[in-house]
């Protein structure tokens, strides 16, 4: 059996998946602050109206322009490997896979969606973006995708990410993106959380905030804002992971897998590869999808299913999501990816509609199946990555004990090599684990008692 599978240029999907037509019982609507539906019209100052209908749309598919398949063929299909050295190391019966999407150009996942959005608000006039990142990740990639395609791109970058991950600002910079520390004097929100907290961390929650402000403020309205994570939009243009997987399988002569494993922040890495599979679930296979997340910011295993805004000022929609309060300032962990206080409401449904089983996890074990994966499969993975390779570890591990050959299946959603700090804290005995107190959850989720209730259904 190869130990790699590719697809030709041929072979790359070319529609979309929209898991929120086949949800069993579907998503709720975001609200407006006085608790009616969101309008279209309502998202318009934010969003072109393009990305409006698809993240309002019920189409089971969404057909990809050819404009953009074009941009994404710099680098999909990304190649599906068997971590052979992995499961000799582990010495399991268990047959482990992992879908590279370290292989395009800014690192990551995060260009299938950069790329999507880009085009359509250029198509829609708009000249310039604006966005949030955690680690990094999401801003490197729209600076990508913004250069493709001729458009500005400003980027607030989390504050503790700003500082501990440098080359992240150089490698948006080199595309041409702006990149400055959140909070910032730039925005109403940035300079009224400096003066209220100079030392803070930030928080994506910030981050968005500062990002829709300066949209939104744009008299000439030219200027849109970019989500790299959460809306169904996102979640919409990652399905191109888990779509191409699932050809590759078929070609290593495996009809379905055992277990999908991604990790889990906003949500759109582990949506685009498990989304496919979650239809298929929804259809009778007999699968585990697992999307994991830090014990330090466990939204879906210790927060709450309930209506909370996406941002930290009130700019965005009300949502139902897995969330830890919009409050939430975040403990400066090296996953800044996965730091989010909220999950996708999409993923969020699917939890709630038992289809997913999440899994939070403490970054020394993170840590510590990341140096085994390097040290077998030879890739240094993201932070992030790393918490799907410790629960593929713990699968790998639980299938040995049972005697099964399992097929697990995990998303490689970027590589580590602007992560060496991290690994090198890790190393040198730097690093702890965390657990979020359950009276901070608390003492955040309290702030939005007053918030609409989530209906029962």
């Amino acid at each position: 059996m190869p130990i790699k599978m590719y697809l030709s240029e041929d072979e790359v999907p070319r529609k979309w998946y929209n898991l929120g037509a086949d949800l069993p019982t579907p998503m709720l609507p975001y609200l407006g602050p006085d608790g009616n539906p969101v309008t279209p019209e309502m998202m318009m100052p934010i969003f072109p109206m393009n990305l409006i209908e698809q993240e309002m749309t019920q189409e089971r598919e969404v057909e990809i322009p050819q404009e953009v398949l074009e941009i994404l063929y710099k680098w999909r299909p990304s190649p599906l490997h068997r971590a052979v050295a992995l499961e000799k190391a582990l010495g399991t019966p268990a047959k482990i896979f992992y879908k590279n999407e370290s292989v395009s150009p800014a690192g990551s996942h995060k260009p299938n969606t950069a790329v999507a959005q880009a085009y359509y608000n250029k198509i829609s006039g708009i000249e310039k973006l604006t966005t949030e990142t955690g680690a990094g990740q999401w801003g490197s990639a729209l600076s990508f995708a913004c250069a493709q395609l001729g458009l500005e791109c400003k980027v607030y970058m989390v504050r503790i990410s700003f500082d501990q991950k440098p080359f992240r600002k150089v490698m948006m910079q080199t595309w041409g993106g702006q990149c400055i520390a959140s909070p910032s004097p730039d925005t109403v929100t940035g300079r009224r959380m400096l003066e209220m907290d100079p030392d803070t961390p930030g928080s994506l929650g910030i981050a968005i905030s500062e990002a829709v402000e300066e949209a939104v403020s744009d008299p000439t309205g030219k200027t849109k804002y970019a989500l790299g994570s959460v809306l169904n939009h996102v979640m919409l243009h990652q399905t191109i992971i888990g779509l191409e997987t699932k050809q590759q399988l078929k070609k290593f002569g495996i009809s379905k897998p055992d277990v999908v494993i991604g990790c889990a922040g906003g949500g759109s890495n582990f949506a685009g590869l498990s989304f496919p599979f979650v239809r298929d679930k929804i259809n009778g296979d007999d699968i585990e999808i697992i999307p994991v997340e830090p014990a330090s910011c466990p939204t879906m295993t210790g927060g709450t299913f309930t209506y909370d805004i996406g941002d930290m000022s009130g700019m965005t929609p009300l949502m139902a999501m897995h969330t830890l309060g919009h409050d939430f300032i975040p403990p400066p962990i090296h996953a800044g990816g996965l730091r989010y206080h909220g999950m996708s409401p999409l993923v969020s449904q699917a939890v709630i509609s038992g289809l997913l089983s999440p899994r939070a996890i403490h970054q020394l074990e993170c840590y510590k199946a990341a140096m085994t994966f390097a040290r077998t499969e030879g890739i240094i993975v993201a932070p992030e990555t790393s918490h799907a390779v410790a629960s593929t570890i713990q699968e790998a591990l639980k299938a040995k004990e049972e005697g099964k050959e399992k097929v697990i299946v995990f998303s490689l959603s970027g590589h580590g090599l602007m992560d060496l700090k991290g690994y090198q804290a890790y190393m040198a005995g730097d690093l702890f684990d965390y657990a979020l107190p359950p009276e901070q959850i608390q003492e955040n989720l309290a702030k939005i008692k007053d918030f609409p209730p989530v209906p029962k259904r």
